[in-house]
């Protein structure tokens, strides 16, 4: 309203009304973000008021009137009794990087979301954005009485260990995390990363025309990183003595070698540029990006990590034969099932590894290079094949 009384009208821009609720949020108590499947929580709650503007189906009067209400008259709707026996509550943290990554962060996840459906346990999830914050957002979880916390990537495992030993009542699932020591209520989730290497080398080697092969991967600082490398070498040297293979790791170190995708496009591309024609990606969104760089190349073939990423990255799908999956979903779902049912292992519980389905190149496959992979992964499991040898 203007000194002569009449109302002035405010125009708010879809952004500024974003910023509003943040502000208001923070206004609220709010201290840091926590994500629920893939809406945002917030402290306070404007949970409400954030999905009204989303849908754009609500005036911006009544949002900021619900915003105003809510932070007043305390959370809108209310949480869980994590406290509860009656209640199985699980958290994940992920290491630096999105929930999202069509790859390690989301198959972790999905393995949550599967004991939400299954086991009816309420799950919640938080995105880390700094290193430094891996204890303090695992303590929100612990806070809130969680009954199992699943810490995704070799970054988190020192920060799990600590925090495993100050709450000794929460069980601990630290996925790609190696147990030493064993601790009580702490297991690593890990998989034979050289297994499923082997098998990506072995398909690479065989499709290959070329006679040159690539690897784009994440920082050598993570040793599953450094198993599927060592695993894809011997699989496709397995097949052919001679073969040609460029391996580039990541130079940076855990803060950003899995969320580069740029470097990972250019890094594939200057493995095309030098003859590959079949290009081997395992670095999170960094690999992602070469997959996707592969895919604009006629006649050139890309093998993902971790899940089926021809379901979650379809960006690659016109190059992507198959992927080097570790069952990540099934194991973390039934470390969770085990934990309910107090038959939570400690130390190391090792989860699943092996090839994605060849979808739509499965008919331009022989018959012979399908029988000879389905051969090398019967001796990779009897250990007839040792994979880094």
């Amino acid at each position: 309203m203007n000194g002569r009384g009449k109302i002035i009208p405010v125009r708010f821009t879809f952004d500024s009304v974003i910023q509003l609720i943040f502000f208001l949020s923070r206004k609220c108590g709010r201290k840091r973000e926590i994500r629920n499947g893939s809406d945002p929580i917030w402290e306070g709650d404007v949970k409400m008021a954030a999905i009204a503007i989303l849908s754009r189906n609500a005036s911006i009067g009544l949002v900021l009137l619900n915003i105003f209400l809510l932070c007043s008259c305390g959370p809108g709707t209310e949480a869980p009794n994590c406290g509860s026996a009656d209640i199985l509550c699980v958290g994940l943290v992920t290491d630096v990087g999105s929930i999202d990554d069509k790859s390690f962060n989301q198959s972790s996840w999905a393995g949550v979301q599967q004991a939400v459906a299954e086991l009816g346990a309420h799950g919640n999830y938080i995105e880390t954005k700094d290193a430094k914050d891996y204890m303090a957002n695992i303590e929100l979880f612990v806070n809130q009485a969680y009954d199992v916390i699943v810490t995704v990537g070799f970054g988190l495992a020192e920060a799990t260990g600590q925090a495993a030993s100050k709450y000794p009542q929460i069980k601990f699932i630290g996925v790609d995390q190696y147990q030493v020591q064993s601790i009580p209520n702490v297991t690593g989730l890990i998989f034979h990363e050289d297994r499923a290497g082997f098998m990506a080398g072995a398909l690479a080697a065989m499709i290959s025309q070329t006679g040159i092969i690539a690897a784009v991967l994440g920082t050598d600082l993570v040793p599953p990183v450094v198993a599927f490398r060592k695993g894809y070498e011997a699989g496709a040297r397995y097949i052919k003595s001679d073969l040609q293979i460029i391996s580039t790791f990541h130079p940076g170190g855990l803060d950003v070698a899995f969320t580069d995708p740029e470097w990972g496009a250019s890094t594939a591309k200057q493995a095309i540029d030098q003859g590959a024609d079949v290009v081997f990606a395992a670095g999170g969104t960094t690999g992602n990006g070469g997959l996707i760089e592969v895919a604009s190349h006629p006649n050139k073939f890309c093998i993902g990590v971790d899940t089926d990423q021809w379901e979650t990255l379809p960006e690659a799908r016109p190059c992507l034969i198959s992927s080097a999956m570790k069952l990540i979903a099934p194991g973390v779902f039934d470390l969770i099932e085990k934990a309910a049912a107090n038959r939570f292992p400690s130390g190391n519980f090792y989860g699943d590894v092996g090839l994605a389905p060849l979808h739509e190149f499965e008919t331009k496959i022989s018959s012979e290079i399908k029988d000879r992979l389905a051969h090398i992964d019967q001796q990779l499991r009897a250990g007839s094949i040792i994979p880094t040898r």
